[in-house]
């Protein structure tokens, strides 16, 4: 209590002292007391409503990066951290207000409890024997009288001063002390509250007061009024609670400035609206609309979610029963099944491995598709992005093959039961490995699949500038770019009429030029900032337009699509359509032309139909700032020249007649696009074969080190085999590098 009462009870003393000179009562001096603090503290709850504002305009920037590092909370805290930098928010102004009240409270606490030191400045000595002397005349000890010991002389000292008799040399004390009025309006403000009125309206009428100040804050104060209706009536049910016991427990003085404080703090509310008025600087769409849900819906959303959970904990239970597991696929969710497809089909059509399937979507495809189903050697399982992360700190087996990076650096660690398996990367797109993924993505990976000799430059030369170990790389190609293009020449050998009758549903006289509009889900994508600007002139040329929304986005922002999708349902003139459904590559290789922004989708759709692409200049999407430190220049930037033309979105209003002359050209991009795809991929048609035979061979090296305990001795070995082996397959090019 003295380091409290020298930090805050001295200070906060002088100035309940001066109140008390200026209004000669004490009820008034608490009172003049209240608005004085009041009056200290209001630049602080400016601060704070300002920095409210900023969290409601920020608050669907918030929300998105909740939706799209969903599970991972590491990653959601920094991406966090870096939004309020960007946008001068601080999670300290917003709570000053709140924490400056506790030194004030504390001190105002001393204050009461001390009135002979704070009120009156009697010296400490003659307080310390005028405590003496009411332990003898209460034969209550010292230090039992506890805080309350100066509030016991005072009420000694008024109701009979003849018990200091024998202290002459107090006198002058004595009379300070009786000059002293503690009453207000008929209540003793230095005792505590008893069950007899009218001291028992103290307790009744704080919790009143902060009642009252809850039900404006809801009504009036941004971070309320946005806050959902547990939060508005948890946060006033705590504050009624909590206002009520305060005063019940404490002397009466402490409760007038508790109600004096809540009701001031509802004209503070008003004031900080005026001067920073939220419906001024907020626009109309900054407070975020949550959807509210009836409940049958919140019945059913309860009942997927138990279903989810069942399926889960059956499936981790089956997972970790499963004998001998050597190999384990892991996806993110359905959409990416096409990255493993023809690897895993190689692998069941030439070998006898079961591969183990784990996804974090509960309604994967590969819970649907017969022959997976079907096949005693494809087990799939769904694990949930929360019990993943524990999932794959027991995993169990020789190798993990993933399109996640950033292994060991946020949700997904290593296994910490087996040391020795094998964590294999392949990319989900035909992009810069250097550019697109963090800085140290693939530090913590044993293994890279490299689509083409740009992968390997990046990942040497990475390895090279930060020190890094050397990872194995493997020239597999690209199989995804392997089935798109089986699929593109079967049906070039169906008649052009037909399959363009197939896609659009018209005649094919009458059937407009197709046009796929996929943009990629980081932020500043197609869909969030210049969708109307690329689609209206597009529909004006009466083409058709098939919109894709990355399948992350459509996962992780589907409030967005919906909006999107609602506010263009009935325009278009029947030429505009959304595609949600990602199991299929049909629109893919089926399109005139793809128009995205940073999506290696154009990747796709021009090495397998040799048609050009469409880029549009949204903000680039770098997840490595220090990207330029290897040196090597990313191959988004190389193809956006070899492969199409790109324009500016300050441009977009001839998008339409640039799209219409690549399609009319593109027999001219053909050439080229041929060349850039023999220049840039591995293992033109081979690439699952390359995988799955670097697959094999790699768990065969495994077992026989299990069983032999044999290390570092067999590696090289075991590579020198591969390189063998492909040789002796034929594969373009090789399988290791």
């Amino acid at each position: 209590m003295d380091i409290i009462n020298t930090i805050f009870g001295i200070p906060l003393g002088y100035i309940l002292y001066f109140c008390y000179s200026v209004a000669g009562s004490f009820g008034l001096a608490i009172l003049l007391f209240t608005v004085l603090t009041k009056v200290i503290i209001f630049p602080f709850s400016l601060m704070g409503q300002k920095n409210a504002i900023t969290m409601v305009r920020i608050q669907p920037k918030l929300e998105d990066i909740k939706r799209r590092f969903q599970g991972n909370n590491t990653l959601i805290l920094e991406e966090q951290k870096k939004l309020y930098r960007r946008e001068n928010y601080s999670t300290i102004k917003g709570a000053l207000p709140l924490l400056i009240q506790i030194p004030l409270i504390l001190g105002l606490i001393n204050v009461i409890y001390n009135p002979l030191q704070h009120l009156l400045h009697i010296d400490p000595q003659m307080i310390q024997a005028l405590i003496a002397q009411a332990s003898l005349i209460t034969s209550i000890p010292i230090e039992e009288m506890g805080f309350a010991a100066q509030l016991k002389v005072m009420e000694l000292v008024q109701a009979d001063p003849a018990a200091f008799a024998m202290m002459p040399q107090a006198a002058d004390a004595i009379a300070q002390i009786q000059s002293i009025h503690t009453n207000f309006l008929g209540v003793n403000l230095s005792e505590n509250p008893n069950l007899t009125l009218p001291s028992v309206l103290y307790p009744i009428l704080s919790a009143l007061s902060a009642l009252a100040l809850s039900l404006y804050q809801n009504k009036y104060y941004i971070l309320q009024k946005t806050a959902s209706n547990l939060n508005k009536w948890g946060m006033a049910v705590f504050l009624v609670a909590f206002s009520g016991y305060f005063a019940a427990v404490l002397p009466c003085g402490l409760g007038l400035y508790w109600i004096a404080g809540n009701i001031l703090s509802v004209a503070v509310v008003w004031l900080c609206n005026i001067i920073y008025n939220p419906k001024k600087l907020l626009d109309k769409h900054s407070a975020p609309q949550k959807a509210v849900l009836n409940r049958e819906e919140r019945a059913q959303q309860k009942s997927i979610k138990a279903l989810q959970h069942a399926r889960e904990k059956a499936d981790e239970q089956r997972f970790y029963e499963a004998p001998d597991k050597q190999l384990v696929f892991y996806s993110e969710g359905s959409g990416f099944y096409k990255y493993f497809e023809q690897t895993i089909t190689w692998l069941l059509e030439n070998s006898n491995i079961t591969i183990h399937y784990v996804t974090n979507d509960f309604d994967d495809q590969v819970f649907k598709r017969a022959e997976l189903v079907e096949s005693p050697r494809f087990l799939s399982y769904y694990i949930g992005p929360t019990a993943l992360i524990s999932f794959m700190m027991r995993l169990d087996a020789a190798m993990v093959v993933m399109t996640t990076p950033d292994l060991e650096q946020y949700h997904i660690k290593r296994s910490l039961v087996r040391k020795d398996i094998e964590y294999v990367y392949l990319d989900h797109g035909f992009g810069s490995l250097n550019l697109e993924l963090r800085e140290g993505a693939l530090d913590h990976f044993d293994t890279v699949f490299c689509y083409g000799p740009n992968h390997i430059e990046e990942v040497r030369k990475t390895e090279d500038v930060y020190g890094t170990p050397e990872k194995r790389l493997v020239k597999t190609g690209y199989s995804l770019y392997d089935a798109l293009i089986s699929s593109v020449e079967a049906r070039e050998q169906q008649q052009s009429s037909t399959a363009r009758a197939t896609l659009v549903d018209t005649a094919p006289e009458t059937s407009p030029a197709v046009i796929l509009l996929a943009p990629s889900w980081q932020s500043d994508n197609i869909l969030e900032t210049c969708f109307d600007e690329t689609v209206t002139p597009l529909l004006d040329k009466g083409f058709r337009v098939i919109v894709r929304p990355h399948p992350e986005f459509s996962k992780r922002l589907r409030p967005k699509l919906d909006e999107l999708i609602s506010r263009w349902k009935g325009k278009g003139n029947g030429l505009l359509s959304f595609e949600v459904d990602f199991s299929s590559n049909k629109t893919v290789y089926s399109a005139d032309l793809v128009i995205t922004d940073w999506s290696t989708i154009a990747q796709e759709f021009s090495l397998s139909t040799k048609k050009p692409s469409l880029f549009v200049n949204t903000p680039i999407k770098v997840m490595n700032p220090n990207w330029e430190r290897i040196g090597v220049e990313p191959i988004g930037f190389v193809l956006r020249n070899d492969l199409g033309e790109d324009i500016d979105t300050d441009d977009l209003s001839k998008v339409g007649e640039l799209a219409e002359r690549l399609i009319n050209n593109q027999a001219d991009w053909r050439e080229q696009i041929t060349a850039f795809y023999d220049e840039y991929v591995f293992n033109h048609g081979w690439a699952a074969q390359a995988a799955g035979e670097y697959i094999l061979s790699s768990l065969q090296l495994a077992e026989y080190r299990r069983q032999t305990g044999k290390e570092d001795s067999k590696r090289q070995a075991g590579d020198n085999d591969r390189k063998h082996r492909a040789s002796k397959s034929g594969i373009k090019g090789g399988s290791y590098a």
